[in-house]
């Protein structure tokens, strides 16, 4: 996948997992950034649990991408002392 598609990859996902934990998104570049670091959390224990290479631009990757970005925000929101599912 090229910069473009990880960006954009990155953005839907990153927007859709900051929508489910606190109903609204963390900006733009925040979400970018929240969802590539969320594709390889959840592709990483993904891959650990299943043996499954889940690296590739479809909906079962989108999935495990938005459960690691959920995961990741979470972990964001502990340390900087945000609430999230409100």
């Amino acid at each position: 996948m090229s910069i473009f598609g990880w960006i954009v990859f990155g953005l839907i996902t990153g927007f859709i997992a900051s929508r489910i934990v606190n109903k609204r998104g963390e900006g733009c570049i925040l979400n970018i950034v929240l969802g590539m670091v969320g594709a390889l959390v959840g592709g990483f224990i993904f891959r650990q649990l299943t043996h499954f290479d889940a690296f590739h631009f479809n909906l079962t990757s989108m999935f495990i991408a938005i459960v690691g970005a959920i995961v990741v925000l979470l972990i964001y929101h502990a340390l900087t002392g945000r609430r999230g599912l409100r």
